[in-house]
């Protein structure tokens, strides 16, 4: 039996959380569903498992608006985010609207019932939904597969190779020689934390990234005492809005000054018998890769340990008992951890079709970080690579509240956002980053442009401002015209019953 939607939330994530309290808010009266594939909510939180996990990102902004964070800490580990997660979809009644372990596998489109037909996997069952608009909330790497890395000679290993996104439950590395390969976001968080426990810790790196310390409060400041906690927080909500932002607009800016400024840090904090070449100089500027944040500065207090190695190169060989770099040294180890990146994939891997015709997303534009070019009523979340994914996944969810507003004052069903006939474009990269991971993945992940409305999603104050005001100054008409204006299209049906 078809079940009608008025609303489909795909993933049980930040972003699909976030969106479904923004529909529920403004639609009261809608019908929704949020649609995750795994037994539990959390997305991320949920899934990685390896010691320390943390966000990358404060809890200020990386945390709902709607459900602020309340602890004094920004940094936080996977299992406190996790609790807060599942605390925000009880306290606002979200739980009642999700489904788990049902994956979505297919979702089609049809013009004539302007509606999409969802199938779902539940437990090897096969359900059907009907719904009048879906929010892809995937977030934008592979849940299932990691990926994949050309290691001379791994498998010739005799210990464990282990890859943080599955990491096993079981695995004691108490006094273990651990090398972990790799020198991002999960290679600094790892560190430290397996220092703790593991004999000694190397961490092998092809090439440096930049590494900065934040301050990492358990307890509030002297004035977050002495005011309102509620104002509290939205101040350092904003603080951690535009900081952060403006760092990175310095960095852009002025990459030799902001260079020099990361290095005098990262020397105060090492030890002396690690140098700060090659280890700590990238030949990147910053920002041109994420920069790695560590809480307190973790990472470098665990250089100081004497437990905790850093080698620069190349891989040679693994052997049985460890592995030989191109420089002639051998690192031998027990345990070896590949945190060489993630697999990337758009809207959950889901086949896409409209009236029968295979959708390929890989060769659509994003509309103002917000839609697909061609696809109807549909959002495809996605938030930022220099800032708080949750700001621009926030950003989405307001733009299409604000859609659905205007299809129901107009009494438009759809909504499809389309390319100018015989309109040229210079491309450029969805995710502005040059990591190795982000340029394996260029070919599956929808197209943007160096003009707009084409362009990547950069900046939140900008996409905040037209997701809460931009869809006014939209000349509705009709698809013909709106094909030559790159702007959005609407098509005027009778409203269709959720």
């Amino acid at each position: 039996m078809k079940q009608n939607l008025d609303i489909a939330i795909v993933g049980a994530g930040i972003s699909g959380i976030n969106a479904a309290y923004r529909v529920q808010a403004a639609f009261p009266n809608y019908s929704y569903a949020v649609l995750e594939s795994r037994d539990s909510i959390g997305g991320t939180w949920d899934l990685f498992k390896y010691p320390g996990i943390r966000s990358d990102s404060d809890l200020f902004t990386f945390g709902f608006q709607w459900h602020p964070w309340n602890e004094q800490n920004p940094i936080a580990e996977g299992p406190a985010i996790k609790k807060y997660l599942l605390e925000a979809v009880v306290q606002h009644n979200i739980d009642k609207h999700i489904l788990l372990k049902h994956h979505l596998k297919t979702a089609s489109w049809s013009s004539v019932d302007q509606r999409w037909t969802l199938r779902i996997d539940n437990n090897g069952s096969t359900k059907i939904y009907s719904a009048r608009f879906v929010i892809f909330g995937t977030g934008y790497y592979d849940y299932r597969e990691p990926l994949r890395v050309q290691i001379p000679d791994l498998q010739t290993f005799k210990g464990p190779v282990i890859h943080p996104q599955f990491w096993p439950e079981d695995i004691d590395y108490t006094d273990k020689r651990v090398t972990v390969i790799g020198s991002g976001a999960t290679a600094v968080t790892l560190v430290p934390k397996l220092a703790e426990r593991a004999a000694h810790t190397t961490m092998l790196q092809r090439s440096p990234t930049y590494i900065m310390s934040v301050p990492n409060p358990k307890s509030g400041s002297l004035l977050s005492r002495l005011i309102p906690s509620r104002v509290a927080r939205k101040l350092a909500r904003v603080n951690w809005i535009i900081t952060p932002r403006l760092f990175f607009l310095f960095c852009r800016r002025f990459p030799n000054a902001a260079r020099w400024i990361i290095r005098k840090q990262t020397i105060s904090q090492l030890p002396k018998h690690i140098p700060f070449d090659p280890h700590f100089n990238p030949r990147y500027n910053p920002w041109d890769q994420r920069v790695c944040l560590c809480p307190d500065g973790d990472f470098f207090k665990a250089l100081h340990t004497g437990r905790v190695e850093m080698k620069t190169g190349t891989i040679k060989a693994v052997t049985e008992t460890g592995i030989q770099l191109d420089s002639g040294d051998f690192i031998g180890t027990d345990i070896i951890v590949t945190a060489t990146g993630l697999k990337l994939q758009a809207a959950g891997g889901v086949a896409i079709d409209i009236d029968g015709q295979t959708f390929d997303l890989a060769n659509k534009f994003l509309w103002n970080g917000a839609m697909l070019e061609d696809l109807p009523n549909a959002a495809y979340v996605i938030g930022y690579t220099n800032a708080s994914w949750t700001l621009g996944a926030d950003a989405t969810a307001h733009f299409v509240v604000r859609l659905l507003k205007r299809l129901d004052k107009k009494g438009y069903t759809a909504a499809v956002p389309r390319m100018g006939k015989g309109k040229t474009l210079n491309e450029t990269q969805l995710l502005n980053l040059k990591s190795t991971y982000i340029a394996a993945a260029e070919g599956s992940l929808p197209r943007v442009a160096e003009t707009a409305p084409w362009q990547p999603r950069d900046n939140y104050v900008s996409d905040y401002r037209f997701a809460k005001y931009g869809i006014d100054s939209i000349n509705i008409q009709s698809i013909q015209i709106l094909e030559k204006s790159n702007l959005i299209a609407m098509t005027q049906y009778p409203l269709a019953s959720g």
